[in-house]
């Protein structure tokens, strides 16, 4: 028994080791503090010897918590999560600095003191739909380059206010002797907390920083459950945490047989036999994801298949 069990886990590692096979599935990091998500990426991709993997949402360098992170064909899945952020965030005020971080040069200082009622109103005002501008150290491309590019080079350049919408935000604790609050933040994609971290100081005139962040939640990934990079050192260990997609996709589901799975590996089009329309849904097949398709009126149109 243990010989067969040895050949299977060897044969499993060579496998991952084929380029016509990869792992499928998701992994939930927990990211540590000064690293770049790509270089989690790149540290999974030396461990497994595989080249499709790829993160769902950069998570700053002096910032830790939870970074989604697909294996293999499961990087196809990644616009269909669920995209919704959580954050712990630390503002320190008194000070502006060009990153709106902690790591960034202090542009300027102010003798303003702030007290919990004022923060607390000052709060009430990010909740909802919010016009945001986002960080000039940013990865956000204007003209296709990085801003965080023209910043250090001393250039000028014009960034658009974002749309973002702020699900929650709350004071968790305040220190007044260090002036520096405790805020969690659940946002939609693309929120930059550490905009929330200036605007916050310029609604006080006191200025602010972020200090410490953490990603708690993002979708259906939180940090009760996320795996800290340096568990995930080899190819056993990826398998083992690798989360089935189905138990994270927050799409509707329809077990299709035989002669709808041959028609799906053809790419046509299969009988709509749901209530759904103009819906993306899952087919499963033999209990795995078949392929994503679109409820289209009286058809179901296959847009990626997974076989």
């Amino acid at each position: 028994m243990d010989k067969i069990f040895e050949h299977d886990k060897l044969r499993s590692f060579a496998n991952a080791q084929d380029d016509r096979f990869v792992l499928f599935g998701f992994l939930n990091v927990y990211k540590p503090k000064g690293i770049t998500s790509h270089d989690v990426v790149a540290k999974l991709r030396r461990v497994t010897k595989i080249k499709q993997i790829g993160h769902t949402g950069t998570l700053d360098p002096f910032a830790e918590g939870v970074l989604p992170v697909c294996i293999g064909k499961a990087t196809r899945l990644i616009e269909y999560l669920d995209d919704d952020k959580e954050y712990i965030a630390t503002v320190r005020f008194g000070k502006n600095t060009d990153t709106y971080d902690i790591e960034g040069n202090i542009t300027a200082e102010f003798d303003t003191k702030v007290t919990r009622e004022e923060i607390l109103a000052a709060l009430k005002t990010f909740e909802g739909e919010i016009s945001q501008m986002p960080p000039l150290y940013s990865a956000i491309k204007v003209n296709g380059k990085k801003l965080y590019d023209y910043a250090r080079e001393g250039k000028d350049v014009e960034v658009k206010p974002r749309n973002v919408k702020i699900n929650k935000i709350e004071l968790l604790d305040f220190d007044g002797i260090k002036s520096q609050a405790k805020i969690l933040v659940a946002c939609s994609k693309g929120t930059y907390i550490r905009s929330i971290a200036y605007d916050l100081g310029a609604k006080l005139k006191c200025g602010g920083f972020l200090t410490d962040l953490v990603r708690t939640k993002a979708g259906m990934f939180n940090i009760e459950n996320a795996v800290p990079l340096e568990d995930l050192a080899s190819i056993e260990t990826v398998q083992t945490n690798l989360i089935e997609p189905l138990e994270v996709l927050n799409l509707p589901k329809l077990v299709i047989d035989d002669f709808e799975h041959k028609k799906v590996i053809q790419g046509q089009v299969l009988e709509n036999r749901t209530k759904l329309c103009n819906d993306f849904l899952i087919l499963i097949y033999n209990n795995r994801i078949d392929a994503v398709a679109f409820a289209d009126g009286s058809k179901i149109k296959v847009k990626k298949v997974f076989v």
